[in-house]
């Protein structure tokens, strides 16, 4: 977990979070993916924004409900399903040149003992890592960059344009995530289990090692 508060200048980074539902609403992680296991009917959030600290980073605008994704999705014994919904962020929050994609959820159907790394992967291929297996990319989004930097400046003016657009939270869409969109190598589907550990420890540790 990312403790402390930023000050108001302070530069932030752009990186995805990962949050879980609780009670119908957004729980910073406490875990990366690559080690919570969610349970049957349980929720699990990714949002691309730029951020200080867990105190400063901002929660996926659609509700944590499992219902409206994974209704559709009947159990299975051996499997459970876990609701994954994804938020790209705001324009300001994408790096330069880019655009980010319409926030959607989808129902991964997974083996019982399942990470919530392996239930993303199961839906929002492709997936990029560093070379510090931080997860840089969901679904492609975004094409390169991976937890780098902002300007305090900037970072304040970003964080501006978030509050603008709260009160326009997209609806994900409960078909979203399907396969097609361009797979990833055989390489990444093999290795996603292993190194999906996108959380606290994981970006301060890539943290350090560019300071």
């Amino acid at each position: 977990m990312l403790l402390g508060t930023a000050p108001a200048h302070a530069a932030g980074y752009r990186y995805w979070s990962f949050w879980q539902g609780s009670g119908g609403q957004w729980a910073y992680a406490t875990q990366g993916p690559g080690t919570a296991r969610p349970g049957d009917g349980d929720v699990i959030g990714f949002r691309f924004a730029v951020s200080a600290d867990s105190a400063d980073a901002a929660k996926p605008r659609a509700a944590a409900g499992f219902g409206p994704v994974c209704d559709g999705t009947p159990a299975e014994d051996g499997a459970k399903r876990v609701a994954v919904v994804l938020d790209f962020g705001t324009p300001a929050d994408a790096p330069d040149g880019e655009t980010p994609p319409k926030a959607r959820s989808a129902c991964a159907r997974v083996g019982e003992d399942a990470t919530a790394g392996e239930a993303l992967a199961a839906v929002a291929k492709p997936l990029r890592y560093d070379s510090s297996a931080l997860l840089c990319a969901i679904g492609g989004y975004p094409r390169t960059g991976c937890g780098e930097q902002v300007s305090g400046a900037k970072k304040e003016a970003e964080k501006g344009a978030e509050k603008g657009t709260e009160s326009a939270s997209p609806k994900p869409a409960a078909d979203g995530g399907k396969e097609g969109d361009g797979g990833p190598s055989a390489s990444l589907i093999g290795g996603v289990a292993a190194v999906v550990v996108l959380g606290a420890a994981a970006f301060w540790q890539a943290r350090r090692r560019r300071g």
